[in-house]
């Protein structure tokens, strides 16, 4: 099983911008694992916009759609108060950032390669 190691939080604005960067032109599927009411999708297979963390607010924030013109509007999900960021991006299928909340909900961003020789329209 390939280590998923926790970000430092003094790690996690410069982290996620770096995610951002490597990820562009993906796509992305969000997931949110809440133990009182189970597994839901937030998200699934759209274009990854960016991931960050504010700070000022102490929010994780991602974001999806607002470039292809098949995707015109963004679609953010926030996490505020995040407790802990975990990351799986070496020697796995799907790279993906885990965001646990206060309550340990879990918000689980997976992403995936685009999808080749489609046209967005």
């Amino acid at each position: 099983m390939p280590e998923t190691p926790v970000l430092d939080r003094g790690h996690w604005t410069t982290a996620l911008d770096e995610l951002t960067d490597a990820h562009g032109g993906e796509l992305v599927s969000i997931e949110v694992l809440d133990p009182a009411i189970g597994h839901q999708y937030e998200a699934e297979r759209l274009p990854f916009s960016y991931l960050a963390y504010d700070p000022k607010d102490d929010t994780v924030i991602v974001a999806v759609g607002g470039k292809p013109p098949r995707h015109p509007v963004v679609l953010r999900h926030m996490v505020p108060h995040p407790k802990e960021i975990d990351v799986s991006t070496t020697n796995v299928p799907e790279p993906a950032v885990r965001v646990l909340d206060q309550e340990d909900t879990a918000t689980l961003i997976t992403f995936y390669p685009a999808e080749s020789g489609r046209t967005e329209s």
